[in-house]
């Protein structure tokens, strides 16, 4: 009776042995992979590894990938054996064999079973440090380390300590099916398996992956969208977690964009997930952007909001959005095949980024960008799978305090033109934007001490609120002027040139910006605001 294709071993592995499991005249071609157990890990001493596994899932869940790689790639045979019980420094850990008629096929098979086999069979490990030991670590844990954390390969770089899904057997493991299960979706009349099928071959791209982002995938990837590219630029910081509930305190530090691309992987399989660290602009939105069917706003701020509204009308294809503020947060649907209002139609004027306080300076409580990023979940499945009762030409406002909704009505302006219209020319930008992109007048100006400001002749206004004041007074006279009327140009001197101040440069940069693209060309921002001046004087 010959061996099972996958299995574990609580005994030291020879690979020579192995080799012959594999042993075929008929094939040219034979790859293996090894993995050992090294001495350091991220910059500790390791004194030996710790390997458990929930066997009876693990081995048949291993057949699975074994058979799947010899479909896949037209292999003939393949084995994974992999270590339990304590390893000492130099074991092999991991081993990986395949045979098969010509070497490319064998390559990619390997490859496969390594990676499959590291994101699909409940493993876990613990590392034992010279000053004490890791506990026992898994997917969640796992799925962020650095490739061959561990092992050294003969063909491929791969941690045999990377992304296992589940808790500690010892602990009452909650379980998943380890094949992908739409049976309760699929049982809708209006899904079934056709909208099934439509799910899986759609792809979506999603901008921003906080608090809006998180339930928009964790949706998105359980009902089984074929592709989801993510683009996020920002680095997990703790102040998120309230809120960005599918990261630990241990990811602080990573890139959302690979963060999120971990989590659908382990969350499901099937899904294609593509990772972006960058955030979205001019240069690169039209590239990122297309070949997809839809679009998912779940940013935080308006420049990328107008940029994808833009960039989905370029394209033709629909975008959902959704903004939160505090207690209350909007959805929209913008869809240039239905010739659907676009933002610009309800704001020709994009508001300036800062204008209106974002997480970090209004506050939010963790459930409402929660809400509204499941609204846009389902309202992107009503689109995919052609439901009833999708968003029109329609602003739908929730209200988390009072638990209301209002829909407000949104009508194509004739004012807007081209950009209402799907176009595959490009994006196209009015000549103001253009010339507001190239100046080469700076905003912001930097200043150690506020005196020198005034000796060069700038009027310094205070915009922040009465309590920001009190708080944080500044030594020189200025002008206290509420951000509103600024913004009307009320309370402000004929002439002159003018330093605005906020607390940290945000509003105050906003305000200028929105002061220049309606002629007042002697307005400046004060960088870092208020409180970088503070920590500046105070290090003179």
């Amino acid at each position: 009776m010959s061996s099972p294709r996958f299995r574990f071993s609580s005994s030291a592995l020879d690979p020579n042995s192995l080799r012959l499991e594999l042993a075929d005249t008929s094939c040219g071609g034979y790859v293996t992979f090894e993995g050992w157990v090294r001495n350091h890990n991220e910059g500790r001493e390791v004194r030996h590894l710790e390997y458990e596994a929930f066997a009876e899932l693990a081995e048949r869940e291993g057949e699975r990938i074994i058979a799947e790689a010899c479909k896949e790639f037209g292999v003939d045979n393949a084995r994974c054996v992999h270590r339990v019980g304590d390893l000492t420094l130099g074991d092999l850990a991991v081993w990986v064999g395949v045979s098969a008629r010509h070497r490319d096929e064998a390559f990619k098979a390997c490859r496969y079973i390594i990676d499959e086999v590291k994101h699909r069979v409940p493993i876990w490990k613990k590392e034992n440090y010279v000053d004490g030991d890791s506990g026992w670590v898994n997917c969640e844990r796992c799925a962020t380390t650095p490739a061959c954390e561990h092992g050294q390969a003969n063909e491929y770089n791969y941690s045999h300590a990377d992304a296992h899904i589940h808790t500690h057997p010892h602990r009452e493991p909650v379980l998943p099916s380890l094949v992908p299960d739409y049976s309760r979706q699929m049982n809708l009349r209006e899904v079934g398996a056709a909208g099934q099928a439509r799910l899986r071959v759609s792809r979506v791209a999603v901008v921003g992956v906080g608090g809006l982002g998180v339930p928009v995938l964790q949706y998105l990837s359980g009902a089984g969208i074929g592709r989801l590219t993510l683009i996020d630029g920002d680095r997990l910081d703790p102040s998120n977690l309230h809120r960005q509930t599918w990261y630990a305190l241990a990811d602080c530090g990573a890139a959302k964009a690979e963060l999120a691309a971990a989590r659908v992987r382990a969350l499901n399989p099937d899904v294609d997930v593509r990772a972006h660290v960058r955030r979205l602009d001019v240069a690169n939105s039209v590239p990122l952007l297309a070949h997809h069917d839809l679009i998912i706003d779940c940013t935080d701020n308006f420049t990328t909001k107008f940029l994808i509204n833009d960039v989905a009308h370029s394209l033709g294809i629909p975008a959902v959005f959704a903004s939160i503020h505090q207690y209350e947060g909007q959805l929209q649907v913008v869809d240039p095949r239905r010739r659907s209002a676009c933002l610009r139609c309800l704001w020709p004027d994009a508001t300036r980024d800062g204008l209106i306080g974002n997480c970090s300076e209004a506050g939010v409580l963790g459930p409402v960008p929660g809400v509204l990023g499941s609204l846009q979940a389902l309202e992107v499945l009503k689109i995919l799978l052609d439901l009833p009762g999708r968003l029109g030409d329609e602003l739908l406002i929730v209200d988390l305090i009072g638990l209301n909704t209002t829909r407000v009505r949104a009508r194509r302006n004739a004012a807007c033109g081209v950009r209402c219209e799907p176009s595959t020319r490009g994006l196209q930008y009015s000549p103001d934007e253009r010339r507001h992109a190239a100046t080469a007048t700076p905003l912001e100006l930097e200043f150690d001490d506020l005196r020198l400001a005034i000796d060069q002749g700038y009027i310094l206004i205070d915009i922040r609120e009465p309590k920001e004041i009190e708080n944080s007074p500044l030594t020189v006279v200025t002008l206290t002027v509420p951000m509103g009327e600024v913004l009307a140009r009320r309370n402000l001197p004929s002439a002159g040139r003018y330093l605005l101040i906020c607390t940290r440069g945000t509003r105050s940069l906003s305000a200028t910006r929105s002061l220049r693209d309606r002629g007042l060309t002697n307005v400046f921002s004060l960088k870092g605001g208020a409180l970088s001046l503070h920590e500046r004087q105070g290090r003179t």
